[in-house]
C-alpha cells in the first residue's frame, strides 16, 4: 500500500528553492523577492531600534530620578504662624527621621533644608536650588557620590559646596573657585528684609546625567544651610530612600503613620508619574506604528507570491497532474513566502541589535554629519541617546514579523493550491 509523503517533504523544499532563485527569464520573481527581503529587514530593524531606544530612555530616566532624588519625600502640612505666614518646617526632624527609618523597606532617611537662590560668579548669574544635607547622607546618593563624571573630592564637602556640572559651566567656576549665593529672604532690619549674600568655595562638581539636575542643583552642608536659610533647629523635609522603589506605593501608609499627624508624603511616582504615563502612551503608539510598517513590508511578500503563482501556472498544472495534492502545492508556495520573511527577520534582528549596541558612535557620526544639534539635552533631559536591548523586545519583534509573514503568505499559497490544472494547461 502506497502512503502519501509527509508534509514539508524534501521535494517541496526543493521546488520552493528552485522558484526562489529562478531568474526572471525563467518565470521567477527574484526582484520582488529582494524587495520583500529588504522591506522586512528594514521594518524589523526599525522596530527593534525603536523598542531599544524606548526601553533605554525609560530606564535611564527612571535611574536618574531614583539615583539623584528622594524615593519618598516626607514633609509637614502648613501651619499658620503668629505673623500670619505659613510654616511647613519640621522642628522634631531628628525624632521623625528615626521613626521613619524603622519602617520595613526604608534604607535611609536624611533631613533636608531646601531653598531657591541666585548664584553668581565671574559676572554671570544662574538660578539654582540649594539642598542642605549632611556629608554622610550626600555620600549615599548614587548619582552624586558615583556620578558619570566628577571633579574635586566629595570628602571635602563640609569645607564648601557641591555643584552640578551645568552650574559650573554656566558660571565659569571650577574646583577651588568661590561663588556667591544670594537669597532674598535674608537679614531682618528696621528697614525690612535685606538679601543675604555669602560666598562659598566649590569643593566638588558632579555630573548626575540629567541636564535639569546638573544645571540647577547645589548641595550645602546641613548646618550651614540651616543658618543661611534661617532654619535654625528645623528641617524642611525628610528625604527617604527605599530598597524597592517600584513598590513605593505600598509604603505610603506606614510612612504616614510613622511620621506623625501633620505628615504628608510625596513619592517619586507622584512627581514623575505624568511623564511616565505619557511615555508609556507614546511607547504603545510607536509600537503600533512600527507594527504597521512590518505589515506593509510583509504585504510585499503577497505581491511577489501572486506574481510567482501567475508565472508558474503551467508548472502548477503539471505538478498537479503528476499527483501533487493541493496541500503540497500550498506548502511549496508557503515555503517561498515564509523563507523570505524568515531571512528578512533574521537580518533585521542583527541590524537592530547592532544599532542598540553601537548607538553612541552611530549618533556621533550623525551629529557630526548634520553639524551638531541632533540631540539637545536641554529639551530631552539626557545627554545622549539611551538604548537598552531587552530579550522581550527582540522576541516581540521576531514574533510579530514572522507571524505577519506567515499569515499573509497563506492567501496566495491557497490560490496556487486551488488552481484548476486543466485551466492552467489549456493554453499551453
Amino acid at each position: 500500500m502506497q502512503t502519501s509523503p509527509p508534509p514539508f517533504a524534501g521535494f517541496e523544499w526543493m521546488i520552493a528553492w528552485r522558484y526562489l532563485r529562478a531568474r526572471r527569464a525563467e518565470g521567477g520573481v527574484s526582484v520582488m523577492t529582494w524587495i520583500s527581503l529588504v522591506g522586512i529587514t528594514l521594518a524589523v530593524f526599525a522596530l527593534i531600534a525603536t523598542l531599544a531606544v524606548r526601553s533605554g530612555f525609560r530606564a535611564e530616566f527612571v535611574d536618574t530620578i531614583l539615583g539623584s532624588n528622594a524615593h519618598v519625600t516626607v514633609y509637614n502640612m502648613a501651619e499658620t504662624r503668629e505673623n500670619g505666614r505659613l510654616d511647613r518646617t519640621m522642628p522634631d526632624y531628628a525624632e521623625t527621621a528615626a521613626s521613619v527609618a524603622e519602617v520595613p523597606g526604608v534604607t535611609r532617611v536624611a533631613p533636608l533644608v531646601k531653598g531657591q537662590v541666585m548664584a553668581t560668579a565671574n559676572g554671570r548669574n544662574a538660578g539654582v536650588e540649594v539642598f542642605g544635607i549632611s556629608a554622610d547622607d550626600l555620600k549615599t546618593i548614587p548619582r552624586i557620590a558615583n556620578p558619570e563624571e566628577a571633579q574635586g573630592d566629595i570628602a571635602r564637602f563640609n569645607d564648601g559646596i557641591a555643584i552640578g556640572s551645568g552650574v559650573a559651566r554656566e558660571l565659569g567656576v571650577g574646583i577651588g573657585d568661590s561663588m556667591r549665593i544670594i537669597s532674598p529672604d535674608g537679614v531682618k532690619t528696621a528697614f525690612g528684609t535685606s538679601p543675604r549674600v555669602k560666598a562659598y568655595q566649590v569643593t566638588y562638581i558632579f555630573t548626575a546625567g540629567r541636564y535639569d539636575i546638573d544645571r540647577t542643583r547645589v548641595y550645602m552642608p546641613f548646618a550651614e544651610a540651616q543658618s543661611y536659610f534661617n532654619r535654625e533647629g528645623v528641617a524642611d523635609e525628610l528625604e527617604v530612600m527605599v530598597d524597592d522603589p517600584e513598590t513605593v506605593d505600598a509604603l505610603v501608609l506606614p510612612l504616614l503613620r510613622a511620621a506623625g499627624e501633620r505628615a504628608q508624603v510625596w513619592t517619586w511616582r507622584d512627581s514623575s508619574g505624568g511623564f511616565l504615563r505619557a511615555l508609556e502612551i507614546e511607547d504603545n503608539v510607536m509600537f503600533i506604528i512600527m507594527a504597521i510598517l512590518v505589515l506593509i513590508a510583509a504585504m510585499n511578500i503577497v505581491s511577489g507570491l501572486i506574481m510567482l503563482v501567475k508565472n508558474k501556472g503551467r508548472d502548477i498544472g503539471i505538478l498537479r497532474t503528476m499527483g501533487l495534492t493541493e496541500g503540497a502545492i500550498l506548502r511549496v508556495f508557503f515555503i517561498c513566502g515564509a523563507f523570505t520573511g524568515l531571512i528578512g527577520t533574521a537580518l533585521g534582528v542583527v541590524l537592530g541589535c547592532l544599532f542598540a549596541i553601537y548607538v553612541d558612535p552611530i549618533f556621533s557620526v550623525v551629529n557630526y554629519l548634520s553639524g551638531g544639534g541632533v540631540w539637545d539635552p536641554s529639551i530631552r533631559g539626557l545627554y545622549s541617546v539611551p538604548a537598552k536591548l531587552q530579550l522581550g523586545d527582540v522576541i516581540s519583534a521576531i514574533a510579530l514579523s514572522l507571524g505577519l509573514s506567515f499569515v499573509v503568505t497563506i492567501f496566495p499559497a491557497r490560490r496556487a493550491a486551488r488552481m484548476n490544472p486543466v485551466e492552467a494547461l489549456r493554453y499551453e
